[in-house]
């Protein structure tokens, strides 16, 4: 029998995350083994009258591509992606294989050039996102993932379903007053001009002037909770050590310590994958910019999974992504990347917005 956390998910991710309607145009895109999800997500979608195609990717092909690839095949863009940047209107991508590691040994400089070369398809699909395209991004649970969490995979379980909400009689609802809380979180900050962040070896300072509040309310990731914006591209100073490994397509950089100048980069260390953080500030001139600054706001998350989609929600934490800008906040940076770094605000973190204290020990207090 089919678990009914699968089904509540999928009624959710369709009639709230992307509110599909008659006549849409959707694409569910994932592995394989998240195919119980794409099933009941294909199967809500038809009866709200949407045209829905499915993009099924087998275990061991991205691994086989990059051991195997010429620089031309690398560096070269599918006209897929293309054609889905323009002609869908909504999108639903499944995270979960069945290997978190397969990529773990391959060359950086491999995956530097496909991130290049899939930068202005990248920009492009930021830029729809901001304007009329509607995505969503969710976990399926999988042994690979849980084993990455230490989490037997019923422990993972009950971990992404309940993180969802779809453990409540009714998940709508409950998305709906995290939504409403936020939104005052939100609203505060929208009139702020300056940011300071102090925490363990963390003392950074940004101006915010203009820029919007955004509340992550399960529309665009499913788990979610956070507030972000974008920092003005140039007024970033300080420095920032993140307390998590950073995680980029299944590798791990650990004890990230990044020195900001005028909005940029100019001084990056990590104790371990520094190769790789070296290699990602260099996919281009955007990349050593901090797009986005947010704030963790999903208590039920209570741990790092190493998994962004779950790390960068979980309350008492902050993150900072260096590239590409998320929509809607009126960031003005464009990258083929936009990567993800999480600090430990519990213990001692502070945030001052024009000066006054409105975050302290992993919290608001406005």
């Amino acid at each position: 029998m089919a678990d009914m956390r699968i089904k509540k998910l999928a009624n959710l991710l369709v009639n709230y995350s992307l509110d599909i309607k008659k006549g849409e145009y959707l694409l569910i895109e994932g592995s394989d083994i998240s195919k119980p999800l794409i099933k009941e997500v294909y199967r809500e979608a038809i009866k709200k009258g949407a045209h829905v195609d499915t993009k099924v990717d087998i275990s061991g092909l991205r691994e086989i591509f990059f051991k195997e690839a010429s620089d031309k095949q690398l560096k070269h863009v599918n006209p897929y992606y293309n054609f889905m940047v323009e002609n869908y209107d909504a999108v639903l991508t499944l995270w979960g294989g069945y290997n978190e590691k397969e990529l773990s040994n391959i060359p950086t400089e491999k995956i530097q050039k496909q991130a290049k070369a899939l930068r202005e398809i990248n920009i492009k699909f930021s830029k729809r996102m901001a304007n009329d395209l509607k995505w969503c991004g969710t976990q399926f649970p999988t042994n690979a993932s849980a084993q990455e969490a230490n989490m037997s995979l019923e422990e993972y379980e009950d971990f992404v379903y309940s993180s969802a909400l779809v453990d409540r009689e009714d998940p709508i609802k409950e998305w709906e007053k995290v939504s409403k809380k936020q939104e005052r979180i939100c609203n505060i900050l929208n009139g702020k001009k300056t940011l300071h962040i102090k925490s363990k070896d963390t003392d950074l300072k940004m101006n915010i002037k203009g820029r919007k509040w955004i509340n992550c309310d399960g529309i665009l990731n499913m788990p979610d909770g956070e507030v972000y914006t974008t920092p003005i591209e140039n007024s970033v100073n300080g420095h920032i050590r993140f307390s998590y490994p950073g995680i980029f397509m299944g590798r791990e950089i650990e004890d990230i310590r990044l020195e900001f100048k005028d909005g940029k980069v100019i001084k990056a260390t990590a104790t371990k994958g520094e190769d790789l953080l070296h290699s990602l500030l260099e996919t281009d001139d955007g990349a050593k910019v901090l797009g986005e600054i947010a704030v963790g706001t999903n208590f039920g998350i209570n741990k790092f999974t190493k998994n962004m989609l779950f790390d960068e929600k979980l309350g008492g934490t902050i993150h900072a992504a260096l590239g590409s800008v998320p929509g809607n906040t009126g960031g003005k940076n464009e990258s083929g990347i936009h990567w993800d770094m999480l600090c430990d605000m519990k213990n001692g973190g502070e945030i001052f917005a024009d000066g006054k204290l409105i975050y302290k020990d992993g919290k608001f207090i406005i």
